[in-house]
């Protein structure tokens, strides 16, 4: 059943309405290790723990699973450390993929893997045609796609995701390398509603962002810097990382429910919540 995502307003503020469930796609990060170094996260040289990683998304993976939600899994592969992080495997809407070519070659062999599993799974695969890491980059929200560009995905892959989808794309200029995703600088709280870190944005993408989403919650670099706005939200319940305190209050005071998971581990390789969750957009009913 899907229910109605659809926020209030009180008091001029929009407010958080009913959750919506979901069908996510997860990569168990058996092979997770920093090995390289692709954004400013990582650091080859620092100790990581492989398997505090897996406790750590297994917390994440049940925590969907008590919502509610549906969680699929794709096989990891060897020589892919960092295939965890699913929502960088494609872009899924409306029974459609678009596949991703990643920037690195480090991740380039992720890109099939993801494709093949979505192949299989009924989903409509598009070719992908210029640099696009998936929904890293690209985000629904009120009828609209935001597409980030600056760190990864190109200008090229925006048009290409408007001719796939059918939806207008709204280009959002990324200016700070610690938030090399847009997943990392702004998270779509529901179908009205985002929150975002107004400095990871260049002046103009700033302005279109007030100006699409005037009610919008504004995140601190504190919180951004624990990649808070790496989050999940479901139009009610919002999954962020257990150290972004003060996103986590601000959002509770405009009626969401916070739910907090210490992500710590796979944030070394610069991923959160989202980083780790793709969302299977299934083709809608005809009404």
């Amino acid at each position: 059943m899907t229910l109605d995502a659809t926020a209030t307003t009180t008091g001029g503020r929009t407010q958080a309405g009913p959750p919506r469930t979901r069908r996510y796609l997860m990569c168990r990060p058996t092979y997770f290790a920093v090995e390289y170094a692709i954004n400013p996260w990582m650091d080859p040289a620092a100790p990581i723990d492989t398997a505090l990683a897996v406790r750590q998304w297994e917390t994440l993976r049940r925590t969907y699973l008590d919502l509610g939600h549906t969680v699929e899994e794709i096989e990891p592969l060897p020589g892919l450390p960092d295939m965890v992080f699913a929502a960088n495997g494609a872009t899924v809407h409306d029974g459609r993929a678009l596949a991703v070519q990643f920037r690195d070659p480090e991740r380039a062999d992720e890109a099939p893997a993801y494709a093949a599993w979505l192949d299989r799974a009924g989903f409509e695969v598009h070719e992908a045609k210029h640099v696009n890491e998936g929904e890293g980059d690209a985000l629904p929200a009120n009828g609209l796609l935001l597409a980030g560009t600056g760190f990864r995905a190109s200008h090229a892959a925006h048009a290409h995701l408007q001719e796939v989808f059918g939806r207008p794309v709204i280009t959002l200029q990324l200016v700070d390398p610690r938030f090399y995703h847009l997943d990392t600088a702004l998270c779509v709280l529901d179908d009205t509603t985002v929150a975002y870190l107004p400095e990871a944005f260049s002046a103009g993408s700033r302005a279109v962002l007030r100006r699409l989403f005037p009610d919008a919650v504004l995140a601190s670099l504190a919180d951004a810097e624990v990649l808070g706005l790496n989050a999940v939200s479901d139009g009610r319940h919002v999954i962020l990382p257990v150290q972004a305190t003060g996103l986590s209050a601000a959002l509770r005071e405009r009626g969401y429910d916070t739910i907090g998971i210490d992500l710590s581990e796979l944030r070394k390789a610069g991923g959160g919540p989202k980083c780790c969750t793709l969302v299977l957009r299934e083709r809608e009913a005809t009404k």
